[in-house]
């Protein structure tokens, strides 16, 4: 107990005095799935709390191709070079096959990843649904607790990416590449009803076409409710390889927090989210506990054969897991009364 404690103490105090070496294992800590792993991690979260909370939490995604990293890149090197201190959190997918992740984000920031004032932690989504790792919440508020004043959530953009990560951030923006083709494919998936700004990368390889998207994006925001009655969602162009575009993008993240901030709608949003990510980590223990329970593991495989074979239903093999399930754990709460 007492070494736990010390231990605890230590990842702390490295963590607010600036040692990367602490704050990246903290993280690894969160991730792990050893249970005195979890439990060092939200005590020494618990001891951060405090310090959390103030920095900007962007969220970004876009499809496979559109130069997130890119961009990511050249908006770090653009806020570090206004004194601010930027961390990336870069979730790779996870290999259905293998499990493994590539983690390759620190060799395409390049630059950033080497700046003082940086830090890049690329997670492996690690089979969670969505595009965020299970513990990207738990490793924004490590970094904002070292003092890193913007964090930056980069998502897979598969699945339902854009709604977990707006689940995290401050402001959302959503990346889109002007030869993508029809934009209303985006507003079925109900993305861009999630956005904050949309931005058109790579619009110095043609610029017409980057014209003739953003004009067509415009028309698609005009028939939608905005996600938020202080701000209008914009639209802007970019080349994160030429650098057009990256101060207004900035500016135009910040203009959206402050709006949200001054309606007191970040408080809100923020406290919804924190709600939000409570639920999602007691479903989670739910499902784990369920599939641990022995009952459960001795039934399934019978379960499971029927249902793949034809002879039981998806819906009455949920209803008699469940049953049973709860029955065991009736029995066993009669016994420890007993």
């Amino acid at each position: 107990m007492a070494e736990a404690a010390g231990e605890c103490a230590r990842l702390a105090a490295g963590i607010v005095a600036g040692d990367r070496r602490l704050l990246a294992k903290a993280i690894t800590l969160a991730e792990s799935t050893r249970g005195d792993h979890q439990a060092l991690a939200a005590a020494v979260m618990a001891t951060l709390l405090p310090r959390t909370g103030k920095a900007l939490r962007l969220g970004l995604t876009g499809t496979p191709g559109v130069g997130k990293s890119t961009l990511i890149e050249a908006l770090g090197l653009h806020l570090v070079a206004q004194g601010r201190r930027v961390a990336v959190l870069a979730v790779d997918p996870s290999s259905s096959v293998s499990g493994g992740s590539v983690l390759g984000d620190k060799t395409r920031m390049e630059a950033l990843s080497r700046h003082p004032e940086a830090f890049i932690r690329p997670s492996p989504s690690s089979g969670a649904l969505g595009g965020v790792a299970a513990h990207t919440r738990e490793a924004m508020l490590f970094v904002e607790a070292a003092g890193f004043d913007v964090v930056i959530v980069e998502t897979v953009g598969v699945g339902q990416s854009e709604i977990d990560v707006a689940n995290l951030a401050d402001v959302f923006v959503l990346m889109q590449l002007p030869q993508a083709g029809d934009d209303l494919q985006a507003m079925k998936k109900g993305v861009v009803e999630l956005a904050d700004v949309i931005v058109y990368n790579k619009a110095d390889l043609d610029p017409d076409a980057a014209r003739r998207a953003m004009m067509q994006m415009k028309g698609v925001l005009s028939l939608l409710r905005a996600p938020s009655p202080s701000w209008q969602p914009v639209v802007l162009r970019t080349s994160a390889a030429t650098g057009e575009g990256i101060a207004s993008l900035w500016d135009a993240i910040v203009a959206c927090r402050d709006a949200l901030a001054a309606s007191g709608e970040l408080a809100a949003k923020r406290r919804r989210q924190a709600l939000a990510w409570m639920w999602h980590l007691i479903d989670t223990g739910l499902r784990e506990h369920f599939r641990a329970d022995a009952r459960v593991a001795g039934l399934l495989p019978g379960v499971l054969a029927r249902v793949g074979d034809g002879t039981l239903t998806p819906t009455a093999a949920a209803a008699q897991l469940l049953r049973d399930h709860a029955a065991a754990g009736a029995c066993n709460d009669s016994k420890g009364k007993g």
